[in-house]
């Protein structure tokens, strides 16, 4: 694939095996963000981590010191008071069999996280196929099948990231966009790698974080000095 004048500009700016300060990496993914958008700020962190086993698969949700500057939708599956609840924080949309219906008789889509309540996870059961590949079933251990589902949803509303490691032990999460504060970006940042390393698992011997990198939308990735970080 050509890549076009944009990025190769960018990726000149960029030393190829160098490993940047926090500060430096992150003033430089603004300088390298190339698309006409306000990008994403992208991390990327490799763990030594055999996902194969069930000990060593992290998964989490964390709400970042100055959000990620991105507007979630919000769906949340309850009834009663907890639809109220729900409705009183600031869900986009509440519902219950209406709304399981609506997804899977229309294929609608229009929210990026889906709240629900412990009673309504039979009911979400049967969409599980559709739900579980695009990332949206409500799980206990992301905070999204809870009782107090108005905390769920501000937390959503206020900059909460879903995380999880992949087959090979990377974990991928947005930490803020191009045109936050480099401070701001460097406060999510650190946020966030402080909670990996508090949730590593007490099997993993030897170096925890392999390497960890940091990119805009489009643009290159450049990669962090582990010794940056207070771990």
């Amino acid at each position: 694939m050509k890549k076009g004048k944009k990025y190769v500009e960018a990726t000149k700016k960029v030393e190829k095996n160098k490993l940047y300060t926090k500060e430096e990496a992150i003033e430089l993914v603004k300088e390298t963000a190339i698309a006409k958008f306000d990008s994403s700020v992208e991390l990327a962190i490799r763990l030594n981590l055999d996902t194969k086993k069930a000990d060593q698969q992290l998964r989490g949700a964390t709400v970042l010191p100055n959000g990620t500057g991105k507007n979630k939708k919000v769906l949340v599956i309850a009834k009663g008071d907890q639809a109220k609840a729900a409705e009183a924080a600031g869900a986009d949309y509440v519902g219950e069999m209406d709304m399981i219906t609506k997804i899977e008789k229309e294929n609608w889509f229009d929210f990026d996280t889906m709240i629900a309540t412990p009673d309504m996870m039979v009911a979400l059961g049967k969409l599980g196929r559709v739900l579980g590949p695009k990332g949206l079933m409500p799980n206990p251990k992301t905070g999204t099948v809870t009782m107090d589902v108005a905390k769920a949803v501000e937390d959503v509303k206020k900059g909460r990231v879903e995380y999880r490691t992949d087959s090979y032990g990377n974990v991928h999460v947005m930490i803020g966009k191009t045109s936050f504060d480099t401070n701001k970006l460097v406060e999510n940042l650190n946020a966030f790698v402080s909670l990996i390393v508090k949730t590593k698992p007490s099997v993993v011997k030897g170096t925890y974080i392999k390497n960890i990198s940091v990119s805009s939308t489009m643009g290159p990735g450049i990669k962090i000095d582990t010794n940056s970080f207070d771990i």
